[in-house]
């Protein structure tokens, strides 16, 4: 059973950094693509970043050069570095996995291509 468990959030200032990550179990991990995601309240829900198996990545415009994505595929964990954070980047972030995704079809612009999702952990960011 593929499990997907976020940790990590909280409650930052304007300006803050904040780290979030994600421990995945039930399927080899490192073989397909991995993403964030995130929710804000009355909002759709939109891409943050990817990454690939073979390291590649990718990431929303709003979060280019503020947040970094990377895995350690021998910890199973996905992570999500976030710097410069503004309060629009207060959202439920969620991770997520395309075991049998690669290339260029890995990119979090593709929602449905992810086959397990997380439960989320909140991020909050103050003014």
């Amino acid at each position: 059973q593929v499990q997907l468990a976020e940790s990590g959030g909280g409650s930052v200032q304007t300006g803050g950094s904040l780290g979030i990550f994600c421990a995945a179990s039930g399927y080899p991990y490192g073989s397909g693509c991995m993403g964030w995601f995130r929710q804000a309240p009355g909002k759709e829900r939109e891409g943050v970043a990817s990454i690939d198996s073979d390291g590649t990545r990718t990431y929303a415009d709003v979060v280019k050069g503020r947040f970094t994505i990377s895995q350690d595929n021998a910890k199973n964990t996905l992570y999500l570095q976030m710097n410069s954070l503004k309060p629009e980047d207060t959202a439920m972030y969620y991770c997520a996995a395309a075991p049998w995704t690669w290339g260029s079809r890995c990119s979090a612009a593709s929602p449905g291509l992810f086959n397990y999702w997380g439960q989320g952990t909140q991020v909050t960011v103050s003014s």
